[in-house]
């Protein structure tokens, strides 16, 4: 997995004890993966433009240390899975306290109308390239 992108903890992304509210790490995969794809030449904009998009068909969490207001989160992130219509990710929330979540997301390629599909050999190898490489 490679550090991805850096976040800081911001009062709204914390419950009433003060510490980052479980449905935050969620997104923070989301950024890890985005930034994962962006950095790797493939902007996720762009794929939507393409008419390929990437739900979310399973997706888990296991919470190890709390984040709290202000502190600086590392997002790492990895692709553990390609297959024929499915990408996997998984993840790693990590601040100074040391590693605070593990996670993984697993996606389809669908069309706009939800049909599951195939990638197109250029999408794949490009997935495949960025895959080997981690």
């Amino acid at each position: 997995m490679n550090e991805v992108h850096r976040a800081r903890v911001v009062f709204g992304d914390t419950d009433a004890m003060g510490i980052v509210y479980y449905g935050v790490y969620f997104r923070w995969f989301e950024i890890g993966r985005t930034e994962l794809l962006r950095k790797s030449g493939i902007v996720y904009r762009d794929l939507n433009a393409m008419g390929i998009h990437l739900p979310v068909i399973e997706a888990g969490c296991r919470y190890l240390r709390p984040a709290r207001y202000d502190d600086e989160v590392r997002i790492f992130t990895g692709m553990n899975q390609l297959a024929k219509a499915r990408i996997g990710f998984e993840y790693r929330i990590e601040s100074e306290a040391g590693v605070l979540t593990t996670g993984f997301t697993e996606h389809a390629f669908t069309d706009p109308s939800g049909r599951v599909i195939r990638p197109p050999g250029a999408l794949r190898s490009k997935l495949q390239r960025v895959k080997d490489a981690l």
